[in-house]
């Protein structure tokens, strides 16, 4: 992936710089409502579509490749966007981050859904491993790892756990630090996906326009989904400050 090519060399550099422009046309194919594939982005970019192989074999890894780079870009933007909150504060930094994902999931549909709607088949095990290096699934979870560090929220014990649950909280398969989570407190996983599942849900209900127009440009369904959080992430006696923060956020345009 992207964060693992080091370059070194000229030749390398001129390498890389190919895989940033692969990435540049096909982002602009898509806020341009066109046809995203092989033949387009060489097309674009002057190349033939057999000179564009040598850097992506096939349209999945293409896929793949413009998935993980519009996301970090995107996360990165988000946490520029919390960072007026002090690194103290992560109850803050998460409800702006919250926000600003939705934001850029409505404003830029297409973007969304190739990085989050890209499906991966049970037995692909390679690529369902990439969910694990997701830089705005790792940017999340720490948030909410910083929010229970900070705030103790409860979460089930492992014992209380359906067992398909208990196990995928034990050897998880989801973007999270989970070398730093104890054995007996594995369960924090499983608020990890619950959470994530709420505001991804509401957003891509929202990004695709499978929801009231009407209450998508309110921001009030989005709204409720995340205050209806606030309370089983520990953060009751700060409902107040971050209802605020909430709002102001989503007066931005």
């Amino acid at each position: 992936m992207a964060q693992l090519r080091v370059p070194v060399t000229r030749r390398e550099r001129q390498r890389e710089a190919t895989y940033d422009e692969i990435v540049a046309v096909a982002a602009a194919l898509l806020d341009e409502g066109a046809d995203l594939s092989l033949r387009a982005v060489a097309a674009r970019m002057g190349m033939t579509a057999p000179a564009l192989y040598r850097y992506v074999a096939n349209y999945q890894q293409l896929v793949d490749l413009v998935a993980f780079e519009l996301d970090r870009e995107a996360t990165a933007e988000w946490a520029e966007a919390a960072e007026r909150f002090a690194e103290d504060d992560p109850a803050a930094r998460l409800v702006v981050a919250c926000v600003r994902f939705r934001q850029w999931a409505v404003s830029k549909p297409r973007r969304f859904a190739l990085v989050f709607a890209n499906p991966i088949a049970e037995e692909d095990t390679e690529r369902r491993e990439l969910l694990t290096v997701s830089t705005s699934g790792h940017y999340f979870t720490d948030l909410l790892w910083e929010v229970w560090d900070r705030y103790r929220f409860p979460f089930p014990t492992l014992d209380e756990l359906d067992p398909v649950i208990r196990e995928a909280c034990l050897d998880p398969l989801i973007p999270a630090k989970a070398e730093r989570i104890a054995h007996e407190d594995r369960g924090l996983m499983w608020i990890y996906m619950r959470s994530w599942s709420a505001l991804y849900g509401v957003v891509t209900l929202e990004s695709t326009g499978h929801c009231d127009p009407r209450v998508i440009e309110s921001g009030q369904l989005f709204r409720a989904t995340l205050l209806d959080w606030i309370g089983p992430l520990g953060l009751e006696a700060e409902r107040q400050r971050l209802t605020g923060i909430l709002d102001e956020e989503l007066a931005r345009r």
